[in-house]
């Protein structure tokens, strides 16, 4: 079992996934930055110093923060805009890998095969073997 479980977490697929995750979560925290600490700022300049967050409903003891909730899908559309914007910008840097393509003749027919082709050929010219349509 040690020896299958060795195979299965080296492969290479587990650990490029791994370093995926890895990156992944630091990417992450460097979006969360880039929204809390720059991009909110600014929309909150643009918009007066709107904070979403701070809306609620009220009715005895129970509160409804919807605001969090606004807040919540305002930033995942900037996280999802920041992500699609840096992979679009990677997508120009990586190479296109050009695949060469060798086209391979099919080969010669046969003299057997080449006498009949032609045959036909000639049949089909012929008007005395055509059919009337």
């Amino acid at each position: 079992m040690w020896s299958e479980f060795k195979k299965f977490a080296l492969k290479g697929n587990v650990l490029d996934l791994a370093v995926a995750v890895v990156i992944g979560a630091a990417f992450g925290k460097i979006v969360s930055s880039l929204v809390a600490d720059i991009i909110m700022p600014l929309i909150g300049m643009i918009t007066g110093g709107i904070n979403l967050s701070g809306l609620h409903f009220a009715h005895g003891k129970a509160v409804v923060t919807y605001g969090v909730f606004l807040q919540s899908v305002v930033d995942f559309f900037i996280i999802a805009f920041s992500i699609f914007m840096v992979v679009k910008l990677a997508s120009r840097f990586k190479r296109k890998e050009t695949v060469k393509v060798e086209v391979v003749e099919p080969p010669a027919p046969s003299p057997e095969a080449a006498l009949l082709i032609e045959i036909r050929d000639l049949l089909r010219a012929d008007t005395r073997f055509q059919k009337d349509n």
